[in-house]
């Protein structure tokens, strides 16, 4: 049963390829949308799937993905979301996008999810404190998330 309640789901992108956040996104997205109403920051991005490696900045021919349209999108799918699902495993460098949206989460309020390996490059004072519930692997905190929408706790 689909709760009324919202996801954002946070993962690095800057590095990656198109197939693998792509492949992510998707992934996660069919997992909690039978529970959530799931919002990710890839809405709106189709014509970016050729991407070889996704840069961090640079997109400003793109009225749909250029640095502020970005900013701004992630920054409203925050507020409207009622958790944040952060999945920082496997980060080899540092998210500064992951880490706006963690800030933001904070700061309105949000119920955050964080998963994250003990030697994750994300393992800051700040970032333990703006988790609500902090996990080692995806599967337990979907897991986790299935159930809070079932009222199971």
């Amino acid at each position: 049963m689909k709760s009324n309640m919202s996801v954002y789901c946070v993962h690095p992108i800057s590095g990656c390829s198109a197939d693998e956040v792509f492949t992510y996104y998707d992934e996660i997205k069919g997992l909690l949308d039978p529970y959530y109403r799931v919002l990710t920051p890839m809405y709106g991005k189709g014509e970016l799937r050729t991407e070889l490696e996704f840069k961090a900045s640079g997109y400003e021919d793109d009225p749909l993905a250029n640095n502020h349209s970005i900013f701004e999108r992630d920054r409203w799918m925050v507020e409207q979301s009622d958790i944040i699902l952060a999945n920082l495993t496997g980060a080899t460098r540092a998210s500064i996008g992951s880490m706006f949206e963690l800030a933001w989460a904070s700061i309105l309020g949000k119920y955050v999810v964080v998963v994250m390996e003990k030697q994750n490059v994300h393992r800051h004072a700040f970032v333990l404190q703006a988790a609500d519930v902090i996990f080692e692997d995806a599967e337990t905190a979907v897991e986790y998330l299935k159930r809070l929408s079932l009222g199971e706790f």
